[in-house]
C-alpha cells in the first residue's frame, strides 16, 4: 500500500478501471451547465456556487433519496437540443477517458433527455449513440450503452423504450435498466418487458436493494432473471438471499459515495461492500453519478483503500469482475481482460 494519499492516488489514476454503473443524466460538468444556463436562456442561477446546490450534493445536505433524486429535476432541464444531448454525451465518455476507464457501460434514459423538447424517443437514442461512437474514437476506451426505464413510468411507456432498445442493439446498445424509487415503485408491473427484452439478447441489470430491501433482489433474480443488480447493498442483509445471488453469480453494481449521500448507508466506513465480498458474492466498483456526486472512479477507489482496507490487488480483482460482468460478447471481453491484466500485472 502506498505511504502517503498523494502516492495512492497516483496509483489509483494510472490503473485502467472498469464503469458498468453511470448514468448519463447524472455525469454533466457543472461548467459546462454554467453556460449552458446562459446560453439556453435557462431559469437556473449564472453563478457557479448558487448553480452547484441545486445539481450536485453538499457537504451540508441531508443524506436521503428525496434530496439525492431532486437534483435530478434541475438537470432535466439542461437537455434542450439534439445538440445539446450529443455534446454532453461526449464530454461524459471524455472524463471517463481522463480517469482511466477503459470501459464504460453508460446508462441513459431516454425519457428524461427527450422531456424538455418533447423529442421522439427513438431519435434521442439515435443522438445518443451517435455521439458515443464519435466519442470512442477520439478517447482510448470502449463504450455501449445501456437504456433505462423508470419504476414511476407507464408500462406501456417501458415497452417502447425497450423495444427502440432491441432495434439499437447492432449499434451500441447493449442492455436495458430499470432505475427509480424502488420503494414508492415496486418492480412487479414492469417484469414482462424486461424477461421479453432478456429473450431479445439484451442484458439485463436492475436497481434493487438500495433503498428497499433484499426481498427486491431477490424479485429482480428469480422473476426478472437480472444477472446484474445496480446497487444491491441490503442484499447482506438476508443469508438466503446472498446465497441466492452467489449460487446465480449476480453482480453487484456498487456505487460508494452514491449510497452515503442517497443515505443507503451512513457513512462509507459502514458500508457492507467488505461484507458483501467476504460472503462471496460478486462485486464491482462504479461512479453512479460522477456530476451529482462530485466523484469519479478513481475518488471512489480511494474510498475502498482508505475507508475499507481494500487493497491495489483486491481492486484489479473487482476490475476484472467487471470485464467479465459486462455486456460485451465473450469474445470482447476476453480481449479485454487480456488488454488490462497486461498493466494489470506489470511492474509499477
Amino acid at each position: 500500500m502506498p505511504d502517503t494519499s498523494v502516492d495512492l492516488r497516483r496509483q489509483l489514476d494510472m490503473l485502467p478501471k472498469v464503469d458498468l454503473h453511470r448514468h448519463l443524466e447524472g455525469s454533466l460538468r457543472v461548467e459546462t451547465m454554467l453556460e449552458l444556463v446562459k446560453s439556453e436562456g435557462l431559469d437556473l442561477p449564472q453563478e457557479e456556487t448558487a448553480l452547484r446546490a441545486l445539481v450536485q450534493v453538499q457537504p451540508h445536505d441531508p443524506h436521503s433519496p428525496a434530496n439525492f433524486l431532486a437534483k435530478f429535476g434541475y438537470v432535466r432541464r439542461f437537455f434542450t437540443s439534439p445538440d445539446v444531448i450529443q455534446r454532453v454525451t461526449r464530454e461524459i465518455i471524455a472524463d471517463a477517458a481522463t480517469d482511466n476507464v477503459r470501459y464504460l457501460e453508460l446508462q441513459f434514459a431516454p425519457v428524461a433527455l427527450a422531456e424538455v423538447g418533447n423529442f421522439p424517443l427513438s431519435e434521442v437514442v439515435d443522438w445518443v449513440v451517435e455521439a458515443a461512437s464519435s466519442a470512442t474514437l477520439e478517447h482510448a476506451l470502449q463504450i455501449n450503452l445501456i437504456a433505462s426505464i423508470n419504476r414511476r413510468e407507464t408500462v406501456g411507456l417501458a415497452e417502447e423504450i425497450a423495444q427502440i432498445a432491441v432495434d439499437h442493439m447492432n449499434h451500441g446498445v447493449v442492455g436495458l435498466s430499470l432505475v427509480g424509487d424502488e420503494v414508492a415503485y415496486p418492480a412487479g408491473p414492469f417484469v414482462p418487458v424486461f424477461v421479453a427484452a432478456r429473450e431479445s439478447g439484451l442484458g439485463i441489470t436492475i436497481h434493487a436493494g438500495e433503498w428497499a430491501g433484499a426481498e427486491r433482489v431477490r424479485h429482480a433474480l428469480e422473476e426478472i432473471g437480472a444477472t446484474r443488480i445496480g446497487h444491491g447493498v441490503r442484499v447482506i442483509e438476508d443469508p438466503e438471499v446472498v446465497a441466492m445471488a452467489r449460487d446465480r453469480h449476480a453482480v453487484f453494481e456498487v456505487c460508494l459515495t452514491s449510497n452515503v449521500q442517497s443515505g443507503v448507508v451512513p457513512s462509507i466506513s459502514d458500508h457492507p461492500l467488505p461484507q458483501m465480498v467476504q460472503a462471496g458474492l460478486q462485486v464491482t466498483l462504479n461512479t453512479d453519478d460522477p456530476g451529482i456526486s462530485d466523484t469519479c472512479l478513481s475518488a471512489e477507489y480511494a474510498l475502498a483503500v482508505e475507508e475499507l482496507d481494500f487493497s491495489i490487488v483486491s481492486l484489479t480483482g473487482l476490475i476484472l469482475t467487471a470485464v467479465q460482468a459486462s455486456f460485451m460478447p465473450q469474445r470482447e471481453k476476453t480481449a479485454l481482460e487480456s488488454q488490462l491484466l497486461a498493466v494489470l500485472i506489470s511492474p509499477a
